[in-house]
Order: structure tokens, then C-alpha cells, then sequence
């Protein structure tokens, strides 16, 4: 088949990031044809600049006007523009990229008209989610208005996909230790027993651009757990699914959620304390304390730390905590941000870890800590001292099992999948890459349905998770008391399977 010509939906910061460079891979391979850009109206009617191989190109990009994020279906006038591009450019495929409060009307309208979807994280958010309970329970509730629009459009075409990208299922240390307990599951009988799980990515913003920047900001009620949370929410029930045995298969969960706010943040370090450790604050912040605490009042989170309960017929059967940070460890140094505010750079430096115990069997720690940013100048990933240090380390019993090791430590060289140009390197951008070219190598007829890694199907329970984590964040601040959410975990329903098309002749 021939390449695929692309619709990229929202051509921020995000996307010239992470989208438009794999993308380019994409046209190089021969897996992508055209893109055609689509943004509101301050950043279309220009030519959008990316590249691949040192290759420079442009995007032209279509404006479309604003409309509420209360919508769940795109006004007239955006539809009657998008229809028009998608005959005009022959578009055979949509990347969903916008801000995520309008996914939701974004994705319905490609899935409707039979368009492939790559779907950016979260799947949605809605205003307010942190602070009304309402709002937080619309989270799980579009997955299920997305998925019933997804299976009547394979009904009309089984080649239909909607895939959504969350590349850590792709990075070859996820994949590993995913094979790793499933591999113990299915010796042992034993699932996962506690998952200690965070993420940090260094974001220091200063009291005045909690009010000032809004890009990937918490002015619209919510922030963290849905800016990089949603990674989590997904990675960590992925990986339980693998140790799941009859009789042992999750269908609950319980959620407690403890946050930090932009008024808490301005407790931990006040603005007199940035006066004092930054020449220049004082003449440059318009705001007084009373000020920062009236404009900030209903914020989202900076930070949220998570316990979670997965029960399994009544009985817990793995007890979890996911902790999400903003404000941790930093390399700012600076008064002022770069231009795209504060979304990556200015010193913003992720550190994760994952500890996961399979009862008396096997422990699993994975540690990723960066010391630069993978896209900063001159940093290469794969160099001793780069981007990431990753290691991930595997101990197993083996004075019951003396054919297992009892340890063994696994570095970036021993993560990195595959040989060649087609290597999968054990980082973010390789795995993101990784995730546009499998779903346009199945839109190209180069892999079956079964080899798709993040159908949208298979989210169910991450919505349910970020919808629960909202859930208790929501009620507390609601009430002012500390509460759990408690929610069906069990996975999507399987109206319509694979197996059920392909008894019919007509699965791809």
C-alpha cells in the first residue's frame, strides 16, 4: 500500500517535540506521505518547520476557530474545515495532538468518518477535574463514548484503528519487565503483589507564571496527573495485566489521592524566598502574596501522590503507590523561561523508578534518571553520561529455582532491541517513534491487527485509574476531608473480538 498522508491536529510545543520529528522518520521510511497542520488561528496560516535526517521541511497549517472545551462535538464550521482538508489533501490518517480538554470532539469526528487515529495522552481531561467530582467522573465516561464510536466504525471497516501513544509500551525496559512477570506468573501462579511507582520531572515555576503561563499549566483545574500522569496510569496496569492467572484477574480498585497546589507550592518556597535566591524576581513579579493566592484559588495539581488498591473478587491483591511530581529536582538556573514557557527545557530533568514485587519470587527495580534533557544540544542518548541513565535490575529466588539468576543488572547496551537503523534505543524518543511507525506500518498492510501494541480498547482501565485519581483529588477538595475512590477495573467489554472477526473472514 501506499503512504499514508497525515492530519495533525494541534501543532504546539507537543507536537514540533515529539510528533513531527517521528513523523519525519515516517516520510523517510515511506510510510507517511503529506502533513497538513491543523491549529486555532495564531499559529496557522504559516508554514511549521521540522526535519528528519538534516533534512529541513515545512507543514502548512489550516486555522480553526476556538470553541468551548464543554463540547463533545466539534461545532459545524471546524467539521465543514476539516472535512474539506481530509478530501482536498486525501487524508488517510489523523494524529490527535491538541490540548487534551478537546480530544474527545477531536477524535470522535475522525472515528466517525473512518479516519485511523494516533491519539495523544491523556485520552481527555476536563476542566475542573481536580476540584469537581462531576468533572473527574466525565474522564471515564468518554472512554466509553470513544470506544462505543470505535466499534461501530469496525463494524464498517475491520481495518479501523485507533491507536493510542503511550510509548512506554514500546521502551524496550517496560517490555522487558512486562515479558519478566509474565514469565514468573506463569511458573509460580503469582501475580503482582506492590508496585512502588515515580515520576519527577523538575518543573520550577515560579509564583508569577503559575498566573502568567497557562501551556501545560493548572489555571484550568487540573495538571500533573494529566500532563505526564496519564504514562502511569497506563504503564502500571499494563504491567500487572502480564501477572494476571484465573481466578486472580483485577476488577476493582481504590484510590486515595493527596495533592499540592500552586498556594501549597507558594508555602514550600514563598515568593519572599525567590526574592532571595533570584536577582530580579522582585521587579519583574506584578503579583502580592494575597494576589497569587486569590488568582490560584481552584488551581490543579503540581504534585500527587497516589494509593492504590487492586482487588481481585473482594480480596486486595496488590497494593500500589504512584507518586507524581512537578516539583522536584531541577537544572533552572534561570529568571526567565525560553519561548515555549515552561514545557521542556529550562531545566526540567526526569527521574523515574518502578518496584515491583511478585511475592516471594522475583523483584523488579527499574531506575531512570537523567541528568540532561534528551533534546538538549549536543547531548547524545546512547553515550555513557547522556541523556539517561537507565538500569534495571532483576532478583529471583533461585534456592527455589536454582535454574533462575539470582541477579542480574540490566543497562542501556542490554535494554536497546533490535540491531541496525531499526534498533529500539531504551529511551523516550526511540520509543515514540517506535509507536508512529507501528501504526503506520499496519495502515500500510506491513503488520496484522494482532501486532499493534496500544489499541484503544485496551485503555479501559487507564481511564478508570485517572478518573479515580481525579475522583478523591476532586472530593477533597470538594469537602476539605481526605476520601478514596473506588471504581470497576475491570477490562473493556469485548463486544466486537478479534477472534469473532476473524471467524467472520473479515479481521485485517
Amino acid at each position: 500500500m501506499s503512504a499514508v498522508n497525515v492530519l495533525v491536529i494541534g501543532v504546539g510545543p507537543h507536537t514540533r517535540l515529539n510528533h513531527l520529528p517521528a513523523l519525519a522518520a515516517a516520510q523517510d521510511a515511506g510510510l507517511a506521505g503529506t502533513l497538513t497542520g491543523i491549529d486555532l488561528p495564531h499559529l496557522a496560516d504559516a508554514l511549521v518547520e521540522y526535519s528528519a535526517s538534516g533534512r529541513p521541511r515545512r507543514m502548512p497549517v489550516i486555522a480553526v476557530e476556538a470553541f468551548p472545551v464543554t463540547r463533545s462535538t466539534l461545532p459545524h464550521r471546524v467539521r465543514g474545515v476539516l472535512d474539506n482538508v481530509v478530501a482536498r489533501e486525501r487524508i488517510g490518517a489523523v494524529v490527535v495532538a491538541t490540548e487534551p480538554s478537546v480530544h474527545l470532539p477531536y477524535a470522535l469526528w475522525a472515528i466517525e468518518r473512518g479516519l485511523p487515529v494516533l491519539l495523544d495522552k491523556p485520552l481527555t481531561i476536563h476542566p475542573g477535574a481536580s476540584t469537581d467530582p462531576a468533572a473527574a467522573m466525565a474522564i471515564a465516561d468518554d472512554f466509553d463514548t470513544l470506544l462505543g464510536a470505535y466499534r461501530r466504525a469496525r463494524r464498517r471497516d475491520p481495518r479501523m484503528v485507533v491507536s493510542v501513544l503511550c510509548q512506554r509500551r514500546w521502551h524496550p525496559a517496560f517490555r522487558t519487565m512486562r515479558e519478566l512477570v509474565a514469565e514468573v506468573a506463569e511458573a509460580t501462579n503469582c501475580p503482582v503483589t506492590s508496585v512502588q511507582s515515580s515520576h519527577g520531572d523538575g518543573q520550577w515555576r515560579l509564583p508569577d507564571e503559575f498566573v502568567d503561563l497557562s501551556y501545560h499549566g493548572f489555571d484550568r483545574g487540573y495538571g500533573k496527573a494529566s500532563h505526564s500522569g496519564y504514562h502511569h496510569f497506563d504503564t502500571v496496569p499494563w504491567l500487572l495485566a502480564a501477572g494476571e492467572r484465573p481466578g486472580k484477574e483485577i476488577d476493582e480498585i481504590e484510590v486515595h489521592a493527596a495533592c499540592t497546589r500552586p498556594a501549597d507550592s507558594l508555602a514550600q518556597l514563598t515568593v519572599a524566598d525567590h526574592e532571595r535566591i533570584l536577582p530580579g524576581f522582585t521587579a519583574r513579579n506584578p503579583y502580592s502574596v494575597s494576589d497569587l493566592e486569590r488568582l490560584t484559588d481552584g488551581f490543579g495539581e503540581v504534585d500527587v501522590f497516589l494509593s492504590i488498591a487492586y482487588r481481585s473478587c473482594g480480596r486486595m491483591m496488590t497494593l500500589a503507590s504512584s507518586n507524581l511530581a512537578h516539583n522536584t529536582f531541577s537544572q533552572r538556573g534561570s529568571l526567565h523561561p525560553v519561548v515555549d514557557g515552561l514545557y521542556k527545557g529550562n531545566g526540567r530533568i526526569g527521574q523515574e523508578t518502578h518496584i515491583i514485587q511478585q511475592g516471594p519470587f522475583q523483584a523488579l527495580h527499574l531506575h531512570v534518571l537523567q541528568t540532561l534533557h534528551e533534546d538538549e544540544e549536543g547531548v547524545d542518548p546512547t553515550a555513557p553520561g547522556g541523556a539517561d541513565h537507565i538500569a534495571l535490575h532483576v532478583f529471583r529466588n533461585n534456592r527455589l529455582r536454582p535454574d533462575w539468576e539470582r541477579h542480574r543488572a540490566l543497562g542501556f547496551a542490554d535494554l536497546v532491541q533490535g540491531a541496525g537503523p531499526a534498533a529500539v534505543l531504551p529511551t523516550q524518543r526511540s520509543a515514540r517513534t517506535c509507536a508512529v511507525t507501528e501504526f503506520l506500518t499496519y495502515l500500510t498492510g506491513g503488520i496484522p491487527r494482532t501486532g499493534l501494541t496500544s489499541d484503544l480498547a485496551d485503555h479501559r482501565r487507564s481511564a478508570r485509574l485517572m478518573s479515580a485519581a481525579y475522583l478523591s483529588m476532586a472530593h477533597r477538595f470538594a469537602s476539605g476531608r481526605s476520601t478514596t475512590a473506588a471504581l470497576d477495573f475491570r477490562p473493556a467489554p469485548d463486544l466486537l473480538s478479534d477472534r469473532a472477526l476473524v471467524a467472520l473472514g473479515v479481521a485485517g
